[in-house]
C-alpha cells in the first residue's frame, strides 16, 4: 500500500521564496485591497531595492522569479498551516507579525499544505492573506458579436438608402 507524505512544505523568513518585507507592516490597515497594493508595489521594485511609499518601508528581496503577475483576488485566514490545493490558485502569501512587519512570499508554484513561521524576530504571527492572480474578466458570451452584426446591418441599410 503506498504511503502518502502529509508533511507540509515550510516557508521561512528570508528564504528563497521571499518576495519582500514591509515595515511597519499591516499594523494600521487590515483590508485586502491595501495588502494587494503593497504586494503589487513590491512586484514593481528592482531586486534588492528599498523604497518608501504608501506609509510603508518596502524591502524587495534579491530573489528573482520567472513571472510575477499582479495580485488580485484574496483569501484571508489565521493559523500556521495553509492548504494551497492545486497549483495556480494562489500566487502570493502576505503574513503579518505583530510589532515586526509583514512578510510576502511567492507561492505560485507550490501545491498542497504549507506552513509559515509562527515567530519572526520574536514577534507573533497575527494573520495571513493569500492572493490569486488578477482576473482578466469574464469571457464574452457572444453579445459583442451580436452587437457588431447589428451595427454592420444598420450600416448596410444606411448605405442602401443614402446611395439612391
Amino acid at each position: 500500500m503506498p504511503s502518502h507524505d502529509s508533511k507540509a512544505s515550510a516557508l521561512g523568513i528570508g528564504d528563497s521564496r521571499q518576495l519582500g518585507f514591509l515595515w511597519p507592516g499591516m499594523q494600521r490597515k487590515t483590508d485586502s485591497q491595501s495588502k494587494a497594493t503593497y504586494v503589487n508595489h513590491l512586484i514593481g521594485m528592482a531586486l534588492g531595492a528599498i523604497d518608501v511609499a504608501n506609509g510603508e518601508v518596502y524591502f524587495r528581496s534579491n530573489h528573482g522569479f520567472k513571472s510575477l503577475p499582479s495580485a488580485g483576488s484574496a483569501f484571508t485566514g489565521g493559523g500556521r498551516t495553509l492548504n494551497l490545493r492545486t497549483g495556480g490558485l494562489y500566487t502570493y502569501l502576505f503574513a503579518t507579525y505583530d510589532g515586526y512587519g509583514s512578510e510576502v512570499w511567492y507561492v505560485g508554484n507550490l501545491t498542497g499544505r504549507i506552513t509559515i513561521p509562527f515567530l519572526a524576530a520574536g514577534h507573533f504571527l497575527t494573520g495571513w492573506t493569500l492572493f490569486g492572480q488578477r482576473s482578466m474578466g469574464v469571457p464574452d458570451g457572444g453579445v459583442t458579436v451580436m452587437l457588431l452584426g447589428v451595427a454592420l446591418g444598420v450600416l448596410a441599410l444606411a448605405r442602401r438608402f443614402l446611395t439612391r
